[in-house]
C-alpha cells in the first residue's frame, strides 16, 4: 500500500504542474484570441469609417452634380420661354399676314374676275403696293 500512496502522490505534484501548464496554456490562447478579436475589430472599425468617408464623399458630389443640373435646367427653362414667347409673336404675325393676304387676294379677285391672274392686276396699275408701318418696323428688327 505504500506503493500506491507513493504514487499517487508522484501524480498529484506531476498533475498540479501539468494543470498549470494547460492553464497557462489557456490562458496565452485566451490572451491571443482576445488581442486577434481587437485586432479585428479595429480593423472593422476601420472599414465601416472608411466607407462612411466614401458615403459622404460621394454625397457631397452627388449634391454638386445636382446643383450644376438644377442650374442648367433653369437656363434652358428661360431658354425655352424666350422662344416660345417669339414663337408666339410669329404665329400671331403669320396669322395676320395670312389674312392681309386673303384679303388682298379677295380685293384682286373682285375687280380682276375669276378668268384674270391677280398678279396682272400689279401690271395695269403699275403702282407699287405700300407697306404698313408695322411690317417695315418687324423687318428693320429682323435684319
Amino acid at each position: 500500500m505504500a506503493s500506491t500512496s507513493s504514487g499517487s502522490s508522484n501524480l498529484l505534484p506531476n498533475s498540479g504542474s501539468e494543470a498549470e501548464v494547460l492553464q497557462a496554456l489557456m490562458d496565452q490562447k485566451k490572451r491571443k484570441r482576445m488581442l486577434s478579436n481587437r485586432e479585428s475589430a479595429r480593423r472593422s472599425r476601420l472599414r465601416k469609417q472608411k466607407h462612411l468617408d466614401d458615403l459622404m464623399a460621394q454625397v457631397s458630389q452627388l449634391k454638386k452634380d445636382n446643383g450644376q443640373i438644377i442650374t442648367t435646367l433653369n437656363l434652358r427653362t428661360q431658354h425655352y420661354l424666350v422662344v416660345e414667347a417669339e414663337n408666339s409673336v410669329l404665329r400671331t404675325q403669320t396669322m395676320e399676314l395670312c389674312s392681309r393676304l386673303s384679303s388682298l387676294n379677295e380685293i384682286l379677285h373682285c375687280i380682276g374676275g375669276e378668268t384674270q391672274s391677280p398678279w396682272n392686276f400689279l401690271s395695269m396699275n403699275q403702282q407699287p403696293v405700300m407697306a404698313s408701318s408695322d411690317i417695315i418696323q418687324y423687318y428693320m428688327m429682323t435684319t
